[in-house]
């Protein structure tokens, strides 16, 4: 491993350290943000099966054991039932909004990452191109192509390394924000179900 970074360093100059942990925080949050957005769906689907088969349109307050978002935000209306219409939904546009930064927790820094990435990889040449040509005019050997076009090589591989690291982190960024959204459009869609029901069961009650 240490051989690999050593080989790294070499080939990307001064700037290798601040590429590599640009690459590797990229890593880590595709992993987190991937897993956390598949295991929120599919639970949330999974849960709702789960209460329509039991014959339950909507949770009760007291089942704690439900842990999906779309759940949790419908058992904080059941919770709230005997508040008005309006009230409830007031509950469930703050709550919305509290997972909405959790669901888009992240990428503002895969977007930063994908922003400066290429700003060191264009730094990382521009101090490889000095080297060079300092290394040039301290030399009396004569100037050929094949030392020219290895040294802006060596030179040019920053600047490729941090386009590498900005393409996947700002596609994540996006990607996970545009899959985020969609689980919120869901969560919308739920809790206004969950509304409407309590509304008419309201009405049905006092009738």
């Amino acid at each position: 491993m240490m051989s690999f970074l050593n080989q790294l360093h070499q080939q990307l100059g001064p700037m290798s350290w601040p590429l590599i942990f640009c690459s590797v925080l990229t890593l880590a949050l595709w992993l987190e943000r991937g897993l956390t957005l598949l295991w929120t769906s599919l639970r949330g689907e999974r849960e709702k099966r789960h209460l329509r088969r039991h014959g339950h349109a909507y949770p009760d307050a007291q089942m704690e054991h439900m842990r999906s978002l779309i759940l949790q935000g419908c058992s904080l209306l059941v919770k709230h039932r005997q508040c008005a219409k309006s009230t409830r939904e007031d509950l469930a546009s703050v709550w919305l909004q509290q997972q909405r930064l959790k669901l888009h927790s992240g990428l503002r820094v895969l977007t930063l990452v994908g922003v400066i990435s290429p700003l060191l990889g264009l730094l990382g040449t521009v101090l490889g191109l000095i080297e060079m040509f300092r290394s040039i005019s301290q030399s009396q050997d004569p100037v050929t192509p094949s030392l020219l076009a290895d040294g802006l090589g060596l030179a040019m591989s920053t600047t490729a390394a941090g386009l590498l690291i900005a393409l996947p982190a700002i596609a994540g960024a996006q990607l996970f924000g545009l899959w985020a959204d969609r689980l919120l459009d869901k969560l919308t869609h739920e809790l206004n179900q969950c509304n409407l029901y309590l509304e008419g069961v309201e009405l049905g009650g006092q009738a």
